[in-house]
């Protein structure tokens, strides 16, 4: 193996609160995004106005940790100056990197804005070094977030001949959608990542107790039901319980979330610069416990990657806040693509 090197831990902020729990627990680096959809998690009660954005600045960087904000989220037409004048208040408010998906506001940031750090979103779902070379070369794009459909030999050699810094997710929930243009919200809603900033918006989400337990309804289409005792989770279409072929279960995804502690080592040796934890719409307590346990495995990996192995309390303790209490390596260990 190589010689370990630094990788950054990318935690989430959804929330003042939540920042300060991800910074205090050991995070290099959070992400956070405007209170509007110039970001892909636009839920009530999430995301900074600018005054907020400026303490949250001010608490991380005096605390040594770097601050990105996201503006992934693709701007339509008639909106196109909501866009812009997010990317312009991010450039005053003194971010160390904004992370777009839009090649119209990539264009827009490396005219304006020339010593702005640019990072490429996941939704821009770019796979290939070519396509990474291309941001680089056109934008000056400093870092790529890879999308969650590459097994790690891929990631391996798309890090290997990537001219930029590669970011990769390392837990949080997954879903079925071409990372952020999800068609499935989109179909049963009008609404969903890419266009409003929400997948299953807020407003389209309605639960309903029943006799034979909860009901979890989007836009009225039957989404799942409930027995009294049983956990419920957000109704998105992808993790529905739908009657296929006479049978009953999870069509499309069953809920469980990405974790790859177990690959941890081979992630640090094929070169990749950070480990990203998705979780913007979750709680201060789930940034906190994320963050301190990645940045234990972390630390311990960095130290000794041929002896490191995963801690039964630091999967315990993920596994209390994955979906359905499962983990999963996802595509990382797909062995036939």
């Amino acid at each position: 193996m190589n010689t370990p090197r630094r990788v950054e831990l990318v935690c989430p902020a959804g929330s003042l609160p939540a920042l300060r729990a991800a910074v205090d627990h050991g995070a290099d680096c959070v992400y956070m995004g405007f209170r509007d959809a110039t970001n892909a998690r636009n839920f009530p009660g999430l995301n900074f106005d600018d005054d907020g954005a400026r303490r949250a600045i001010d608490y991380a960087h005096a605390r040594g940790a770097k601050v990105l904000l996201a503006l992934n989220t693709y701007p339509q037409p008639q909106s196109w100056a909501q866009w812009t004048s997010a990317l312009d208040r991010a450039a005053d408010l003194g971010v160390d990197a904004v992370i777009l998906a839009d090649p119209g506001l990539l264009e827009h940031a490396a005219r304006h804005h020339p010593r702005l750090r640019l990072h490429l979103s996941v939704q821009g779902s770019v796979t290939s070094h070519e396509a990474i070379r291309f941001f680089h070369e056109r934008f000056g794009v400093s870092r790529v977030v890879l999308p969650r459909v590459l097994s790690m030999s891929q990631v391996r050699r798309v890090v290997e001949h990537s001219p930029v810094e590669v970011e990769v997710f390392g837990f949080g929930s997954l879903c079925v959608m071409v990372e952020g243009r999800c068609a499935l919200s989109s179909y049963v809603t009008g609404e969903s990542p890419n266009t409003c900033g929400a997948c299953s918006p807020a407003h389209a989400v309605r639960w309903e107790e029943g006799a034979d337990g909860r009901h979890s309804r989007l836009n009225g289409v039957l989404i799942d039901t409930y027995a009294p005792d049983e956990p419920a989770g957000y109704p998105t279409l992808c993790k529905g319980r739908f009657e296929v072929g006479g049978e009953t279960g999870y069509a499309f995804e069953e809920p469980t979330s990405l974790s790859v502690l177990d690959l941890l080592p081979e992630l640090v040796d094929a070169g990749v610069a950070a480990i990203k934890v998705e979780g913007r719409q979750r709680s201060p307590a789930y940034v906190a416990q994320v963050t301190r346990v990645l940045r234990e495995a972390l630390d311990a990996c960095l130290r000794d990657p041929q002896s490191f192995a995963p801690r039964a309390e630091w999967v315990a303790a993920l596994d209390r806040v994955s979906e359905g209490s499962l983990h999963t390596l996802g595509a990382l260990d797909r062995a036939w693509q």
